[in-house]
């Protein structure tokens, strides 16, 4: 069963890496500003991508775990805690009712995953207009932010697999913060954040760790002068946000856990939607003041998955009810974001 998960899981980095290359090498060769349109295109592959990798799932999950048998099944549901019932004379049915409820499990991960990114992709812009980056390194410097998050992700959501296996009660500790995440989120909803970027912790830090040169406009995270190596601002940059991005994970992740425990899921789930976040960064940074009440969607999922997670052992909740709760929520702040007109919606969100 361990060879099985390795393979799998060995083959899954495989393939990020595969795309990731694909991405780098062929089509963002040379630094540009992002078009709204190849935006688009790229958030099409992306989505697409990420559902196709689900269907497998849906159809072969049991070989994550290499499930051979009732036994097998018994145990991996129990482990972690699938909320299904088994047909205990019919071994191939019982797999099918675990294949689908995987899918779904993927899939709601997924899309709590790539929604909650959405406020990401404010602090993201906010970092970008405070340290004045230009549009036309936007690109590059999320590209390997996105490679330290898939690491930094790994070690965070299999940690959290491995705590929440021996002590339960991190469930009840994630979902009370979740909730007050939601809360902040509301309450904050229409704060004008600013960066002081001389006293951010992280460039302060950097300061006094590493040589910078903050005249660099070359585009590079590092440069060579007299026979030394400097870090550049946009290196600078970009530790700010991969410190963000550890933040943030610490209310994602705990979030796609109230859905599934199986960390595999979790993973997969989560790197396919940071994997999109680059294109949906740009498809919505120049629109996202129109989804008005989109900030407030985000608090009333966090708080739902919060509570979802606190009475996890009083009350049943299935997957495919918690995907339905999550799409609601979404689609209606996205919904009244578009039929509100702008004076009416801003009396009401303020």
């Amino acid at each position: 069963m361990v060879n099985s998960e390795f393979f799998i899981f060995t083959g899954f980095i495989l393939l990020i890496i595969v795309i990731l290359a694909i991405d780098l090498g062929v089509f963002n060769k040379k630094n540009h500003v992002i078009s709204f349109r190849e935006a688009l295109s790229y958030t099409i592959v992306w989505v697409t991508t990420a559902l196709l990798f689900g269907l497998l799932i849906y159809y072969y999950g049991h070989l994550i775990h290499n499930i051979e048998n009732m036994d097998d099944l018994k145990m991996i549901v129990q482990k972690y805690g699938h909320p299904i019932t088994l047909i205990n004379d019919n071994f191939e049915k019982s797999l099918e009712i675990y294949r689908k409820n995987l899918g779904l499990e993927y899939l709601t991960g997924y899309i709590i995953e790539y929604s909650l990114s959405v406020d990401n992709i404010f602090v993201i812009l906010m970092i970008f207009m405070s340290f004045g980056v230009k549009k036309i390194y936007y690109h590059k410097v999320l590209f390997w932010g996105i490679i330290g998050a898939i690491i930094m992700r790994f070690m965070f959501i299999f940690l959290s697999a491995a705590l929440i296996q021996k002590f339960d009660w991190i469930m009840y500790f994630f979902g009370t913060l979740l909730i007050f995440t939601g809360i902040k989120i509301f309450l904050e909803r229409n704060k004008d954040e600013k960066i002081d970027t001389a006293n951010h912790y992280i460039v302060r830090l950097a300061n006094k760790f590493l040589p910078i040169d903050k005249s660099d406009n070359s585009g590079n995270f590092f440069t060579r002068k007299d026979n030394k190596v400097f870090a550049t601002a946009l290196f600078i940059v970009l530790l700010v946000i991969e410190f963000t991005d550890v933040i943030f994970a610490v209310d994602s992740v705990p979030a796609i856990f109230s859905i599934t425990k199986d960390p595999f899921i979790v993973y997969f789930s989560n790197i396919f939607a940071i994997i999109g976040l680059r294109s949906l960064f740009f498809l919505i940074s120049s629109i996202i003041d129109k989804f008005r009440f989109l900030k407030i969607g985000l608090s009333v999922l966090l708080i739902f998955i919060g509570l979802k997670m606190i009475v996890h052992h009083f009350i049943d909740i299935t997957t495919a009810q918690s995907l339905i709760a999550v799409l609601s929520i979404l689609s209606l702040s996205i919904l009244l974001s578009i039929v509100i007109p702008d004076g009416r919606n801003k009396e009401i969100v303020e």
